[in-house]
């Protein structure tokens, strides 16, 4: 439908619209009005820069705090590799003189005792540094006792292997021996005599 015409004198006449305006103005404002909806959908859709720049920020922070958190990782996984390194050292150095000197105590007990039996046994054998050690003999034609409820003789005589099964194991130059003879008899003062002598001659008994 035109929105105006020429009349007799040659003159335009504008068609009205609702508004009482001619039609093209109200054509040409609502085209207006919806050019400025648009704009402003437009501006409240566009990207909150500011907000974009507090995320690459805080990505970045977790990103050091998260490299920060593998070098702390790795380096306590280190030392617990370490750690775990120096325990099984530590017990297999352990175990292997512990079986040693209990082999080497069985000997030195039968030799001074001529015949009896010595052993070394683990309170706890999964962790043996928890409980200690339990030293147990069984003197000639007896039963088996722990060292604490023998007699001055039968002590004295399992100390003496004691210390024999460990100076096998590893040598120390001097032992000083307060009256290890007071509570032993002729034969047994001879025994041992005889093996300090002959066995121990890297090391000097006083």
């Amino acid at each position: 439908e035109d929105e105006g015409e020429v009349d007799e004198t040659g003159a335009i006449k504008w068609k009205k619209g609702k508004s009482g305006k001619p039609v093209w103005q109200e054509k040409a404002e609502g085209f207006h009005f919806q050019a400025s909806v648009l704009e402003s959908e437009c501006e409240r859709m566009a990207p909150d820069m500011a907000a974009i720049e507090e995320y690459r920020a805080k990505a970045a922070d977790y990103a050091a705090r998260a490299a920060e958190l593998d070098a702390v990782t790795a380096e306590r996984d280190e030392v617990r590799r370490s750690y775990e390194g120096l325990r099984k050292a530590r017990l297999d150095g352990f175990m292997a003189g512990f079986n040693t000197i209990s082999l080497r105590l069985k000997e030195m007990y039968q030799m001074i005792t001529l015949g009896g039996d010595a052993e070394l046994e683990l309170v706890d054998s999964l962790d043996p540094f928890s409980e200690g050690i339990v030293f147990s003999v069984r003197p000639p034609k007896k039963s088996w006792k722990n060292i604490s409820n023998l007699s001055g003789g039968e002590k004295t005589l399992s100390s003496l292997s004691l210390v024999f099964a460990l100076h096998h194991y590893k040598p120390t130059p001097l032992y000083v021996m307060d009256e290890i003879d007071a509570a032993l008899d002729f034969k047994n003062v001879s025994i041992v005599g005889h093996y300090i002598k002959e066995r121990t001659r890297n090391a000097q008994f006083v």
